[in-house]
C-alpha cells in the first residue's frame, strides 16, 4: 500500500476483532514510529506496550476518573470495572511518552516528534491491515494510569494508541476543504 492510500484509509477504530496483535507486528509499528523526524536526533519517545494486566490497571484508572461522575457508588464501581475490562480485552495498547526536557523549545520539538511518530505508527498499521485509536486526555497525568503504564517521573505521556484488527471501519468524516485554511503569500 502506498502512503497516500494509507493516509486516505486511516480512521479512528473504536472496535477491534479479538485477534491478538503479535509482538512482531507491534515491533514493526514501533520501528515505523521511531523513523519520525526529530530535531537534533533526540529520539525522545518511549514506548510502553501494555499486556492484559497493565491494560486492566490503566482501564481501572480511567474508569475511576469516570466513576466520579456517577450518581451512586455502585454505579461508579460498575463503570470502573466495565472500563477496566474493556481495556484488558483490547488486542494491543501502546503508551507513547517522551523524556521530559527542561528546555521549553526542545520540549515542544520532542512532543511534535512523538506525535509524528504516532502518525507513522498509525499509517504503518493501516498498511498491514490493522487499525488504531489514538487517545489523549487528562488521564495521562493520573498517577494510577502512569503507574499502570510503567511511565517514569522523567517522562510525559503523549498519547495512548489502541491497536488491533478493525471489527468495522467507519466512513470518513467530513472535513473542511484545505483551501479554507490555506494562505498563499507572494
Amino acid at each position: 500500500m502506498n502512503v497516500s492510500d494509507a493516509i486516505q484509509q486511516r480512521r479512528s477504530i473504536k472496535r477491534f476483532t479479538p485477534r491478538p496483535v503479535t509482538r512482531t507486528e507491534i515491533e514493526r509499528l514501533l520501528a515505523a514510529a521511531a523513523l519520525a523526524p526529530n530535531h537534533k536526533l533526540t529520539q525522545p519517545w518511549r514506548f510502553h506496550v501494555l499486556g492484559p494486566e497493565a491494560r486492566y490497571a490503566y482501564g481501572a484508572a480511567l474508569g475511576e476518573r469516570k466513576a466520579k461522575k456517577c450518581a451512586t457508588p455502585e454505579a461508579g464501581r460498575a463503570l470502573r470495572d466495565t472500563v477496566a475490562s474493556e481495556h484488558q480485552a483490547l488486542p494491543a495498547m501502546i503508551v507513547v511518552s517522551i523524556v521530559r526536557n527542561e528546555n521549553p523549545e526542545l520540549a515542544e520539538e520532542d512532543y511534535a516528534a512523538a506525535m509524528m511518530g504516532i502518525e507513522n505508527l498509525a499509517l504503518a498499521a493501516v498498511a498491514v491491515g490493522l487499525g488504531t485509536h489514538i487517545k489523549t486526555g487528562a488521564v495521562m497525568a493520573d498517577p494510577a494510569a502512569r503507574a499502570a503504564a510503567g511511565v517514569g517521573d522523567d517522562e510525559r505521556i503523549v498519547a495512548v494508541v489502541n491497536v488491533g484488527e478493525p471489527e468495522e471501519v467507519p466512513p470518513p468524516k467530513q472535513r473542511n476543504l484545505v483551501e479554507s485554511c490555506t494562505t498563499w503569500l507572494p
